[in-house]
């Protein structure tokens, strides 16, 4: 007879906090960004780099949360030897994108809507992966969710800008990184 008390309070200890959780069904799903060329931790194709075409991978995000008005990217690569690389900023990105196809050209504005601003090399659109020769470096883009646009003119944003822009406006951000190495 001992035991039973022990046994009911051990089974209320386990079954009480589980009751009180959200079932994964009903749990909100998480800001995501993918990429149907790079998966998350794995190399990012040569062709997205200066081995390669130099060309923008396809993106898309899902599971955006409430009230965007529009969405901006980066791309970094913090391994950069003088510190990190910026490689890639758009924004201004209608509330409507979901995705950006592969190869956007390298231009002020994009005919999908959004602009792009200038990477650490001071040139306009994306910059593929170059890293010195040795160990892989990571590169993080990142997709923020904002609740409003922000006043940066095509071609004329760095990252820095827009960080500043963006600040107080951010609903949401999701990550995806890529390693590259030559």
């Amino acid at each position: 007879m001992k035991l039973r008390p022990i046994s009911l309070s051990l089974i209320l200890a386990l079954v009480l906090p589980a009751l009180s959780r959200p079932s994964s069904a009903l749990a909100e799903s998480e800001f995501a960004l993918t990429s149907a060329a790079i998966s998350s931790g794995a190399t990012i194709p040569a062709e997205y780099s200066c081995s390669g075409a130099n060309q923008s991978p396809p993106l898309s995000w899902s599971n955006v949360p409430h009230d965007v008005k529009s969405f901006a990217l980066v791309m970094e690569d913090p391994d950069a030897p003088s510190g990190t690389f910026v490689h890639w900023v758009v924004y201004n990105l209608p509330q409507s994108t979901t995705l950006l196809p592969a190869a956007l050209p390298t231009t002020p504005t994009l005919a999908s809507g959004g602009n792009q601003g200038v990477n650490s090399s001071g040139k306009v659109g994306y910059m593929g992966p170059c890293p010195p020769p040795g160990a892989p470096h990571h590169y993080v883009f990142t997709v923020y969710a904002l609740d409003s646009n922000v006043t940066l003119k095509p071609g004329v944003g760095d990252v820095h800008t827009l960080r500043a822009e963006m600040n107080g406006h951010v609903k949401g951000s999701a990550e995806l990184v890529g390693l590259f190495s030559r």
